[in-house]
């Protein structure tokens, strides 16, 4: 009964379970007038209203441009932050100098910045990748640190054993010792990224499912606006799912 109670199935199966639950208890709730119609939709609504969204407002064309931006995006923050973080882990002196300000970076509102970005770079994909990278960077070079400077004594001293050069100590040694804690600052990065690309769409009112949000509220069309706000949901379930698996599949074996 335990192994049943700890399976992925079993997860997967309540989750969904309690997200029906959820929606039937809000259509019973909405139906006897215990919420505003006007200002939360019946579910049953969201739901039809989403093969009108799919087919009536050019949905592939605005996930392909927010897939674009997410993957510059995401790209580059792994460009950028591993080599930050590798470099905060070498130099003690830096690393006590610099870190707290990339930790308060994280918790910093910089999408309020965004007319500065858009006076710099105009209103174009380039803002909302800039923007996108900047808030993911925090996440993935604090946890590049960290997994770097977890990594246990006695791989280091092996690896001091065998004479490797500090090239090959980081590739070989410390690299994949700290994999899986940098994958949760790719994770946690991803997540900023992805939050900002829709919410900086959605603010400047530039392509991408954000721009399909910020349409759709504007008409005042409340299942429609829930429906592609929940169709973004799916897209980002799916997204995390995916990098689960590719980090399953690169994390060393113990």
């Amino acid at each position: 009964m335990g192994k049943l109670l700890n399976s992925r199935a079993f997860a997967i199966s309540t989750g969904v379970f309690t997200v029906v639950g959820v929606f039937v208890l809000l259509e019973v709730l909405l139906r006897i007038g215990a919420i505003n119609k006007y200002i939360v939709p019946l579910p049953s609504q969201v739901i039809m209203s989403l093969e009108r969204i799919i087919f009536e407002e050019n949905i592939m064309s605005r996930v392909a441009e927010t897939a674009y931006e997410m993957s510059v995006s995401c790209a580059a923050v792994i460009v950028i932050g591993v080599p930050i973080g590798a470099v905060l882990y070498k130099w003690v002196a830096l690393r006590r100098a610099v870190l707290d300000w990339v930790a308060a970076m994280a918790a910093a509102p910089l999408v309020l910045a965004f007319p500065l970005f858009l006076v710099m770079f105009g209103r174009s994909s380039t803002t909302i990748i800039v923007m996108s990278v900047i808030t993911g960077l925090a996440p993935i070079i604090i946890k590049t640190t960290e997994g770097l400077l977890a990594v246990r004594p006695v791989l280091i001293n092996v690896g001091k054993s065998l004479k490797l050069t500090q090239q090959q100590m980081f590739w070989k040694i410390l690299l994949p010792a700290a994999m899986p804690t940098i994958f949760s600052g790719i994770r946690l990065s991803w997540t900023f990224v992805l939050i900002s690309v829709v919410g900086i769409e959605f603010l400047i009112n530039l392509g991408g499912l954000g721009q399909l949000i910020n349409d759709l509220a504007e008409r005042y069309d409340l299942p429609g606006t829930y429906a592609s706000i929940g169709f973004v949901i799916v897209v980002s379930v799916i997204f995390f799912v995916l990098l689960e698996r590719v980090e399953t599949w690169l994390r060393p074996v113990k």
